[in-house]
């Protein structure tokens, strides 16, 4: 049997992420980062999801997603509710995960031509 790699439609894919660095595409992250399936936004200047001001939110939200993913480190942690009604009251869904549930879940939904983009907070 052979075995073909396929890559995804898309320009930016995870190939995993944990509480310190990220795989995207064939590079290596150790910094907070954005993801959307066309655009990589490197140094996101983000910590710390249980402190994150809907100000922080703004890169994300200027990429147009239909869905916000935080990736909030090796464990789950979730934002301010301030900051999860600002999102909301904007009508864009945000979900909160660990990084490698963040990373298995936007490949799907990127994967399904869904418009979301990824905020993952790395502890580097």
């Amino acid at each position: 049997m052979q075995l073909i790699q396929e890559r995804p439609d898309f320009d930016f894919f995870m190939r995993g992420a944990d509480g310190v660095s990220a795989l995207v595409n064939e590079r290596r992250l150790e910094r907070s980062f954005i993801i959307a399936p066309d655009r990589l936004v490197e140094d996101w200047p983000v910590r710390d999801v249980r402190t994150l001001a809907v100000a922080e939110l703004e890169a994300l939200f200027a990429l147009g997603p239909e869905l916000i993913l935080l990736g909030c480190g090796a464990t789950q942690a979730f934002p301010p509710a301030a900051t999860m009604a600002a999102s909301l009251a904007r009508g864009v869904g945000l979900e909160s995960m660990t990084n490698a549930a963040a990373a298995r879940t936007y490949n799907v939904l990127a994967s399904e031509g869904r418009r979301v983009v990824a905020g993952f907070i790395l502890a580097g």
